[in-house]
């Protein structure tokens, strides 16, 4: 399943223009040091049918639209490289926006920080729309250099096999549905037909499709960056934009399949945040095998 491609902004030229004059601004109104108190680390715990017991605690960090440039400074980014090093993480996912509207004078630093990005198993990513305006293979190549599967339209499964038991993890990708790069056909016949999966798809709103299939236990994605504005006293916000009006900000639950849309790292259009801390998050996998064993013992 493709959409139709979607054009670069219009005014992007403009909106480079903006970017270079915050980013000569910055150091009057931004504070260039990584501070983790300004970031929030969010833990949460998906439950996923098939997932072998040997997982049960399993730690995958996702970051999402860094917007390096804006914002997120690269002494920004290595600080927080070396913070989520700091979390020991046995997998790491990133799930699109990695620059905004300039790309040539970050692609170092980006591919830097990557580098130093430490996961006990490995480190997997999808891209957005930004990274496709601004050069997808640009991006690629730093993934390759920087030792990230790109995940984009394809399946990587994490077999921790045993003798003849069965330990897997399937991690599928989706390429970015807002410019048409995604091919979920590609994806579905790629993936095998038993064992867990989790989906990576920078658009949160295509939770209504991937979650339609019955396939995947959780999609992880980006994109809204929450609106950049949490209503106070509820964890929505009224900015949503394209692809993700449905599922803006946190975790749903769709049909069988947890949705889970991160807050994001950067910002984008305005430089700041209310109510809504760039976020860092950290899924803990917990298998249910162990738990339908004991039902069903305590049915016998």
């Amino acid at each position: 399943m493709i959409y139709l491609e979607e054009k670069k902004p219009h005014g992007l030229k403009v909106r480079q223009g903006i970017q270079k004059f915050m980013t000569n601004q910055r150091k009057r109104m931004f504070d260039l040091e990584f501070d983790k108190d300004k970031f929030e680390l969010v833990n949460i715990e998906v439950e996923l049918d098939e997932l072998h017991p040997s997982f049960n605690g399993y730690k995958i960090i996702n970051l999402s639209d860094i917007h390096l440039g804006q914002w997120m400074s690269p002494k920004h980014l290595e600080g927080l490289v070396d913070y989520v090093n700091q979390q020991n993480p046995d997998m790491i996912t990133l799930t699109g926006d990695y620059v905004s509207y300039i790309l040539d004078i970050y692609e170092k630093p980006l591919k830097d920080s990557f580098k130093k990005l430490k996961a006990k198993d490995k480190k997997l990513a999808v891209l957005g729309n930004h990274d496709h305006w601004l050069g997808a293979e640009k991006i690629r190549d730093i993934f390759k250099k920087s030792d990230i599967i790109d995940l984009s339209n394809t399946v990587y499964t994490l077999d921790k096999s045993k003798n003849d038991e069965k330990r897997i993890l399937h991690i599928a990708g989706i390429d970015c549905v807002m410019v048409g790069k995604n091919d979920f056909d590609k994806v579905m016949k790629e993936l095998p037909k038993e064992g867990p999966c989790i989906l990576l798809s920078h658009e949160p709103d295509f939770a209504k499709i991937s979650a339609s299939t019955g396939r995947f236990g959780l999609q992880i994605s980006g994109h809204s960056h929450g609106g950049q504005f949490i209503i106070p006293g509820m964890n929505t916000t009224l900015f949503r934009g394209s692809h993700s009006k449905k599922y803006p900000v946190g975790k749903y639950k769709v049909k069988n399949m947890v949705q889970y849309t991160s807050k994001g790292l950067g910002t984008n259009i305005f430089w700041f945040r209310i109510n809504c801390k760039p976020e860092i998050t950290v899924f803990t996998l917990k298998s249910t095998e162990d738990k339908k064993k004991k039902i069903k013992i305590d049915f016998d």
